[in-house]
């Protein structure tokens, strides 16, 4: 196996084998694509980490592959939740997903190691298990973040489905007014009965006999929508339970309702608060997953280069001479640019033809010069 591959969506991070300086392989590397414009290409430089024993390289080359998939698993749960929380400004999604203050391309095409953070005097085990636990805390700030802003918007959004569902389970406190009811008596209570439209001849004729005791001409429409008519009906106290059961009979709905202007108070500064404390939490909120999603993705970019690194090493040998690049491939010449790099580093490795052809057999680019390969999809679909 002759060369390297990882796949990025549209981007190739590629390891080649060093010739007599790295500069030499990067212009064979480029005058071999430029022809027939297969891809830009762009140095991926990676400094000078420490190597270790061959043990801890191949140990930490299966690591490397689980780190990689749990670092993208989170950067793509941040974007995606994200895109949540913008609702309505979703389309502007891409324009929030930046890393260290640059568009995701820019980032992995001038792509610099950020020695304050991954300092490359540590091992690469210290490394990996630096990003590791960045990640992890990450993942876990998201899940306690996202499960309170999402149990905010549920029941703001629980609220707002009563105030405009049917007449048979939305609030009814918007639509009635004090004058509706007889408030203060010892024996006269007003009821609220949900009168289906095609019903509204019954119940205005036939209201008054439902059962004894109630009020001539006392009932009122409210309100009405494409289903149902909200009225009134007074009658003493002590045959209420009587007529509510004798008019669910005849199709005529009781809704359990008691005025009183705290509670109604009460439950519209409820929605209030509940719609203030979202817009509260919306900037912060947003802000968070910004800066985060910028941290998962560049320590995702670092996991890819020590990846490089680690396989490069185990596939070249020592001293360490290689030259990574990130490539992109042009549209619809992806089997084309396979074939070229095939041909560049092919007699290095027997076996880099059989792996080539399975890898076009599997519909994916296989890892020419490595032991592993990684393939990630574009983080929004």
């Amino acid at each position: 196996m002759s060369f390297s591959v990882v796949i990025m969506s549209e981007y190739w991070v590629i390891s080649a084998p060093g010739d007599k300086t790295c500069q030499q392989t990067w212009d064979n590397l480029n005058n071999a694509t430029k022809s027939g414009n297969l891809s830009v290409n762009y140095k991926f430089p990676i400094p000078d980490l420490k190597v270790g024993t061959l043990d801890q390289l191949v140990g930490l080359s299966d690591d490397l592959g689980k780190l990689d998939t749990f670092v993208e698993g989170v950067t793509r749960k941040v974007a995606q939740y994200l895109g949540e929380v913008l609702e309505d400004q979703r389309d502007k999604l891409h324009e929030n997903l930046m890393a260290n203050n640059s568009d995701l391309p820019s980032y992995l095409t001038r792509f610099q190691w950020d020695m304050a953070k991954y300092p490359i005097k540590q091992s690469l085990r210290n490394i990996a298990d630096i990003i590791s636990k960045q990640v992890g805390q990450i993942d876990a700030d998201l899940k306690v973040k996202s499960s309170a802003y999402n149990a905010l918007k549920g029941n703001l959004q629980n609220l707002e489905k009563k105030q405009t569902g049917s007449l048979l389970t939305r609030n009814l406190a918007d639509l009635v007014k004090k004058e509706h009811f007889i408030l203060d008596s010892e024996y006269l209570t007003t009821l609220l009965v949900i009168v289906p439209k095609s019903m509204f001849n019954d119940w205005n004729a036939n209201y008054e006999k439902i059962t004894d005791m109630i009020v001539p001409r006392s009932t009122q429409l409210i309100y009405q929508d494409n289903d149902y008519g909200l009225f009134t009906v007074t009658l003493f106290k002590k045959v209420a339970d009587e007529f509510k059961h004798h008019a669910r009979e005849r199709k005529f709905v009781v809704r359990e309702f008691s005025y009183n202007e705290a509670d109604l108070a009460a439950g519209k500064n409820e929605i209030t608060k509940l719609v203030t404390d979202k817009k509260k939490q919306f900037g912060p909120l947003v802000r968070w997953l910004k800066v985060n999603f910028s941290e998962c993705f560049c320590a995702w970019i670092h996991v890819k280069a020590l990846r490089v690194f680690v396989e490069s090493v185990l596939r070249y040998g020592l001293p360490v001479n290689f030259q990574a690049v990130v490539m992109v491939p042009a549209r619809k010449g992806a089997k084309r640019l396979r074939d070229v790099l095939q041909g560049l580093y092919a007699h290095l490795d027997h076996s880099a033809h059989h792996h080539a052809t399975a890898a076009q057999d599997n519909a994916e680019m296989a890892g020419l010069g490595f032991v592993t390969q990684a393939t990630c999809t574009p983080l929004i679909r």
